[in-house]
């Protein structure tokens, strides 16, 4: 897991060219207006989702984990804690979607924490980082986001 501030995407250019591509695109696109849908970067290996939310309290929140993308989660609008823990950590307690990439997991111990999401931070999950999205830092609140997809 890494989490940073949009203006230093540069110092993750060398973690791939995928991830390089990905971050490039949220450098040199403006997304607050961007309708609601799925655009492709470089077809079904680097896409992104526009989606746009209301922020919910953790009690309502679910662990997921993906296999074959890595998610690049980046705050366009808006605030949100995002958890984050390893997934040996866990278990599943839905079986994994492999048509959706998703699988749903309970956490086994409370080693796992909350990073705030503020507008312009991005948020890199690898396969390993189990987490929790769209969670309400007090209150819910208006929340827009892009979710960058990278194969690996």
């Amino acid at each position: 897991m890494i989490k940073n501030s949009l203006k230093y995407t540069k110092n993750y250019y060398n973690l791939s060219d995928k991830i390089k591509l990905a971050l490039e695109y949220l450098e040199q696109n403006d997304l607050k207006e961007r309708e609601n849908g799925r655009y492709d970067i470089l077809g079904d290996d680097v896409y992104i989702n526009v989606q746009d939310y209301t922020s919910k309290p953790e009690t309502q929140g679910k662990w997921e984990a993906h296999r074959k993308y890595i998610d690049i989660q980046f705050m366009i609008k808006g605030s949100e804690r995002i958890g984050v823990g390893e997934i040996d950590n866990y278990q599943t307690s839905e079986a994994y979607d492999d048509a959706k990439d998703l699988e749903f997991l309970k956490v086994s111990n409370d080693k796992y924490q909350f990073i705030n999401m503020n507008e312009n931070d991005f948020i890199i999950l690898y396969p390993q980082d189990v987490h929790m999205p769209q969670i309400a830092m007090d209150t819910p609140f208006y929340v827009k986001k892009a979710v960058v997809k990278i194969s690996i």
